[in-house]
């Protein structure tokens, strides 16, 4: 018997030296407060979602379409008459088709989702932050958006629109994984931003 006096003397409690029974349960509150779910992560690093476009829809006047036609019947006139190549023409042709059929394409609304503990979400694909290599902001007229730079050499960044209210937290978040830099448009993105015009 004292020996089991002897290994149990560190489990005592304070409010067994008052009095307490030791096989007594622990209250609602106590055990409350020295037990937290651990599935539950502190508010600073919550996954953060919002609702954006994909892309900003622009309207596009006469004179747009009459430019890009022009330039589409140019380039026709060059392949038949210098590269005598009507396969290459017809090419044109269904590429100037598609890209109008892409371009009045409305922008659809997506769900990002930011996870500390996965990465990026884009609608349900996943991109995990090991992906890139750092990440700006872009100011898009008075839109915003965040630019996701791949590691991969010669890939388009990940582009992400945002409402501000959800702009500092956002950048906090991207800041404890990815470095911040000043980003600008290749060309290739500043192309298709003009094309989208």
């Amino acid at each position: 018997m004292a020996d089991d006096e002897e290994k149990n003397y560190w489990q005592q409690q304070p409010s067994e030296a008052q009095g307490m029974p030791q096989d007594s349960p622990l209250t609602d509150s106590q055990d409350n407060s020295q037990a937290q779910p651990q599935d539950e992560l502190p508010p600073e690093i919550a996954p953060l979602t919002w609702t954006a476009h994909e892309h900003i829809d622009a309207v596009r006047g006469p004179l747009w379409f009459i430019a890009f036609f022009v330039i589409v019947a140019v380039l026709v006139a060059f392949s038949v008459l210098l590269l005598q190549s009507w396969s290459f023409s017809l090419l044109i042709v269904v590429m100037a088709i598609a890209f109008v059929i892409y371009t009045r394409r409305p922008a659809q609304l997506m769900t990002y989702t930011v996870s500390p503990q996965q990465g990026v979400y884009v609608g349900e694909h996943l991109h995990p932050f090991n992906e890139f290599r750092a990440f700006g902001i872009l100011q898009d007229g008075e839109h915003s958006s965040v630019v996701l730079l791949l590691r991969k050499r010669f890939a388009p960044g990940v582009s992400l629109y945002f409402p501000l209210e959800v702009g500092e937290q956002l950048v906090d978040i991207l800041g404890e994984y990815l470095p911040m830099e000043t980003v600008k448009l290749d060309v290739v993105d500043a192309i298709v931003r003009k094309l989208r015009m």
